[in-house]
């Protein structure tokens, strides 16, 4: 695997990228890839161990799917780890799952893919591949429950012609910790759909790396993430644009209530100088509902040749508008359901992107269920 280390050669795609554990320093927190996260909390995810497999995998769907032995040889082909945490996953997993969508097939309904942790005083490691084969078409729905201290790595592979969407919903209990490496490489004239819902768990840090090995790959990149009170939920996405004419466009939103509360979004975009005809935009929204929730939203872009079709981010955090609240409530709206209107109106747009209904209905049950403790905490004031 040594031939990755010297891959990425510029700027931002200049960071340093390995399977092996060692090749990465203990983070200190004064990192810039570590410096918005509470690593107090994760250090046991730092250091050199075995972990366990403290865990269960059921997967359904009319999918070929499989428990695989670390030298498969379809494993590590796609892209290295960029951090520790996803170094020690890579390392440590005992078996790997491995869930194809088969050349030329077309699913008929979404495969669902459940992890249920079990332990949360010892880490797990756990490592899944996603191989879309060329012109494959289909959707499958990633679910994460239950309690663990989780290091997870999943590589997604979308082959020429392949049509692949992919959901992660991480919604864990409340004490679970969950770092997640997903790697992605897109094909020729392939299109890829990643949705990322995040609702549970005490910290979750979820890292996106996504390229191309064609020209004519198609990425759509959405996320949906509430924080409540003492959680941590933070995203990192970086599209590697390395040939020409491929698309991507990133859209993730965040609603934040209760003290303490994070939210940490990182967009990075590289245009690299042979990627001519790049079409590309981030866009990350936060909405603050309480005093006391943070949000950190940084969308990078990197341009390197100025043969492109077009490039831009935008980012924004704000509070929740009393002023609409009021002009609701002064329709004979009642403030429980005008402020829920709100809340359902600044994810509509990105939930209606979404176009997989149970993923749709479980977003929008979790945002009710959400407002409902709120408007509960209030109403007991």
């Amino acid at each position: 695997m040594s031939e990755f280390l010297t891959k990425q050669v510029n700027s931002r795609a200049d960071r340093l990228v390995s399977f092996n554990l060692a090749d990465f320093q203990v983070p200190q927190g004064n990192e810039e890839e570590w410096r918005f996260t509470p690593i107090e909390k994760i250090t046991d995810f730092f250091a050199a161990q075995t972990p366990g497999a403290h865990y269960t995998v059921e997967v359904t769907g009319d999918v070929e799917y499989a428990e695989v032995e670390r030298d498969d040889s379809r494993l590590g082909k796609v892209l290295p780890p960029d951090d520790r945490v996803g170094a020690l996953a890579w390392e440590n997993f005992q078996k790997a799952h491995v869930v194809t969508l088969l050349r030329d097939v077309r699913l008929s309904s979404e495969a669902v893919v459940k992890i249920h942790g079990n332990n949360d005083s010892e880490i797990s490691a756990c490592e899944l591949l996603v191989d879309a084969q060329p012109f494959a078409e289909g959707t499958v729905v990633i679910e994460h429950t239950g309690v663990a201290r989780f290091a997870e790595g999943i590589e997604v592979r979308v082959a020429d012609g392949a049509h692949l969407t992919l959901v992660t919903i991480q919604d864990w209990d409340d004490p679970a910790a969950h770092t997640l490496s997903n790697r992605i490489r897109v094909g020729k004239d392939a299109t890829f759909k990643h949705i990322v819902v995040t609702l549970g768990g005490e910290i979750v840090r979820v890292t996106t790396n996504v390229d191309f090995t064609g020209p004519g790959g198609d990425v759509e990149l959405l996320g949906a993430y509430f924080v409540d009170s003492q959680q941590h939920l933070e995203h990192r996405l970086l599209v590697d644009h390395n040939h020409p004419k491929c698309r991507s466009n990133a859209t993730y939103k965040g609603a934040l209530q209760g003290e303490g509360a994070h939210s940490v979004w990182i967009g990075d975009v590289l245009i690299e100088p042979n990627a001519e005809g790049t079409d590309t935009y981030e866009l990350n929204r936060n909405l603050i509902l309480t005093p006391g929730a943070k949000a950190d939203s940084v969308p990078n872009l990197e341009i390197e040749t100025g043969e492109i079709e077009g490039a831009g981010h935008a980012s924004a955090t704000g509070r929740f508008d009393d002023e609409q609240l009021f002009y609701l409530k002064s329709r004979g709206i009642p403030e429980d359901e005008a402020r829920r209107l709100v809340v359902r109106g600044f994810f509509a747009e990105l939930i209606n992107q979404i176009g997989v209904e149970s993923v749709q209905e479980k977003l929008i049950a979790a945002i009710d269920k959400e407002l409902a403790i709120t408007m509960g905490s209030n109403n007991g004031k």
